[in-house]
């Protein structure tokens, strides 16, 4: 009935089909089933932990740790002693049935009641899809603060027999939280390594690797708590632990069982935990006491709404991006209690807690109103409040490169910075794990790949997959790998896959290169401002270049007008040096060639014009005297020409070529026209040239 179950949350709708069942049972005369605290902590929880930590997004949490933690330890041991002081405060004053409460049973209350419930909270936020953000920081403090539950539980418990509590017992009692969260967290960490390790050589039983995943996080869980340990957290740390390496190596076809079945298994978990609730009500001895429960209640509420605005007030110090008021009200109104608190009370002992039904009964209302009213609730003030919802995005390759770019550049901004924050740690632990861990516990060539292609091959993988299942298989385009049909039709893997890898004198190469280059800072150039425009010193020499290749035209074109065929183009200096190269002999210097006009070429700049200069202006024939035999006999000769001062600008500075006279003797020599009949007269160059 959709109608319905938008309006009411599944778990409310589950509790309600267990009082059924219940007052059911009950009716026909047989006792109903008690959810048992073994069965609950043996059987249901761990599948729901495994799933919420096997696929737990590791990004926004780990961003988010540091608010996390202080929500789940700060925010606990405030709700817990807070409420107990103050229910303490009330047994005292509420008359004759509630005098007989002590301190110690009130916090063990307190402590039981204060923790958010990871079920719960999984059960409505995923229904009412929150921000990833806002979902995070709830559900990352119901499952971190079940350390804290369970050390104040057995702490308070253990004190209750005690006749004296000294201040020993107190500092062990403060320093046994340590050991129980870090415990748990290493237990995970070392099973799931062990699962990871154990996964590489699986190959050929393909069958049984998800059983592996389920069978290690399991013995985590149950090692976890022999030794008193923090439970969830060992199988979340498991779960964190064990999934990159596992998924490496395990195939397409084990990957889809252990995420289904886990989804599955958590799902069924979960309906059971919120019917036998139900039942458990219906089932269960209750002591009703007015004043305990309505205060309980109402301190409950109170403890959450100031615990979340204060400890927000100090994160939002450090915070980048801050919790706004919405954020907090959502924080605040999401601190759901559930199931866990209901065993925790179940595991009390009548010797020691006579008031245990009274403690019971005010627990399930606890939960009944949390569940139902604010479970219910959330979702109109969401919509009401205008919160971010979760966006529905598939991940693409281009937002993959920018965001592992973005992680590479803010870890460079800190080392230049010399501040170490957690981009650098990040950076240092992936290096780590590339270097070490990756190659012990993943096989093959996919040790070594990197994580692009890695990401790459994944969702190529997806992409087939789906394709297939909606029978377009046709349509795989041809581009689509053999990494993706693989496990579509099995075929023997090659070998190994060839990777590029760089000798290490081309890397020595590309470095030097690279810091030779690097090294030469460039000029910064001034930003443009039309009132502060500083003179040009070049400018000026520029105008008398330009305005001298101007004039140098104008004497062109006016030496054209001599001539009786256009002008061809004077050699360049390339071509210049290519005919000596050709034929030196006709170039070579001869004796007694003083007299001689000279060509000289400037071999350092063969790209400027000006590099051909005549040294000797005045030809032979041109100066008006008659050629003398020798200099019949010897022709041009090429010189090289002197090399300039140092001082002097070859391009600034005027040369003696640049003479109206000079250029039209370079324009004699480049190109005498046609050899004129004898009756036309004197001809332009003598008879002798």
């Amino acid at each position: 009935i959709p109608s319905v179950s938008s309006i009411v949350p599944e778990s409310c709708l589950l509790i309600v089909v267990g009082l059924l069942v219940g007052g059911l049972i009950k009716g026909v005369g047989e006792k109903p089933p008690i959810l048992k605290s073994d069965i609950f902590f043996l059987f249901l929880l761990p599948p729901i932990i495994l799933d919420a930590g096997y696929f737990l997004p590791l990004r926004p949490f780990t961003e988010n740790l540091g608010t996390i933690l202080i929500f789940a330890v700060v925010g606990t041991l405030w709700n817990a002693f807070f409420l107990g002081g103050l229910m303490y405060a009330v047994c005292q004053l509420g008359g004759p049935g509630l005098n007989h409460i002590g301190l110690l049973a009130n916090l063990l209350f307190g402590s039981i009641i204060s923790a958010v419930d990871p079920v719960a909270v999984l059960a409505v936020f995923e229904e009412i899809h929150i921000n990833e953000l806002l979902h995070i920081l709830v559900f990352g403090e119901s499952l971190l603060n079940d350390a804290v539950t369970v050390v104040l539980y057995h702490l308070f418990e253990e004190f209750a027999n005690f006749e004296q509590v000294t201040i020993l017992d107190i500092i062990l009692g403060f320093l046994s939280f340590f050991v129980v969260s870090l415990g748990g967290v290493l237990v995970g960490v070392i099973y799931g390594v062990i699962a990871a390790f154990t996964s590489r050589f699986t190959s050929h039983i393909r069958v049984i690797e998800p059983l592996f995943v389920f069978l290690y996080s399991y013995m985590a869980y149950l090692s976890a708590e022999l030794f008193h340990l923090s439970g969830i957290m060992a199988l979340i740390a498991a779960g964190v632990v064990m999934r990159p390496y596992v998924e490496a190596n395990i195939s397409h076809k084990s990957h889809t069982t252990i995420k289904y079945f886990l989804k599955m298994w958590s799902s069924v978990s979960e309906t059971l935990i919120f019917i036998f609730l139900g039942v458990s009500t219906v089932a269960g001895h209750h002591y009703w006491n007015w004043t305990f429960v309505i205060s309980t209640l109402f301190f409950c509420l109170i403890a959450r709404v100031l615990g979340v605005l204060v400890l927000t007030w100090f994160i939002n110090k450090f915070r980048i991006v801050k919790l706004t008021p919405k954020d907090q009200f959502i924080i605040a109104y999401g601190g759901l209690r559930g199931a866990i608190a209901f065993s925790l009370g179940y595991l009390l002992d009548y010797k020691h807690f006579d008031m245990r039904d009274m403690f019971l009964t005010a627990i399930i209302t606890v939960i009944f109103f949390t569940v139902f009213v604010q479970g219910m609730t959330i979702r109109p003030l969401v919509d009401l409040l205008a919160v971010k919802k979760k966006q529905e995005t598939k991940r693409s390759i281009n937002e993959e490169i920018h965001t592992q770019f973005l992680d590479h550049l803010l870890t460079g901004i800190e080392d230049i910075c010399g501040h170490y924050g957690h981009h650098h740690w990040k950076d240092k632990l992936n290096r780590f794990n590339k270097k070490y861990v990756k190659k012990c516990l993943i096989a093959g060539e996919r040790s070594k790949e990197p994580q692009l292609i890695a990401f790459y091959h994944k969702m190529e993988m997806k992409q087939a997959i789906e394709l297939v299942e909606s029978g377009g298989i046709g349509k795989i385009p041809s581009a689509v790998s053999t990494v993706s049909i693989q496990n579509i039709n099995p075929q023997t893997l090659p070998l190994e896959r060839v990777l590029p890898a760089l000798s290490k004198d081309k890397e020595e190469e590309i470095r030097k290169i690279l810091r030779t280059n690097l090294q030469k800072t460039r000029q910064r150039l001034r930003s443009y401002n039309r009132h502060t425009l500083v003179a040009d010193p070049y400018e000026e020499a520029w105008n008398q270049m330009l305005l001298r290749r101007q004039k140098a035209r104008q004497l062109e074109q006016k030496m054209n007008n001599y001539l009786t065929v256009p002008a061809h183009r004077v050699d360049s200096p390339t071509m210049s040096r290519a005919r000596i190269g050709s034929d030196p002999l006709a170039y070579e210097p001869k004796e007694d060639s003083e007299n001689l006009p000279i060509i000289t070429i400037d071999p350092a700049s063969p790209q400027s014009p000006e590099s051909v200069d005549l040294m000797s202006e005045e030809p032979k024939g041109c100066s008006g005297l008659p050629p003398s035999p020798e200099e019949d006999e010897e022709g041009l000769v090429m010189r090289v020409k002197e090399p300039s001062s140092p001082g002097t600008d070859d391009v600034f500075t005027p040369g003696t070529s640049d003479s109206p006279s000079n250029q039209r003797m370079l324009r004699c020599l480049s190109d005498p026209g046609p050899r004129p009949e004898p009756e036309e007269g004197e001809p332009f160059i003598p008879k002798g040239q």
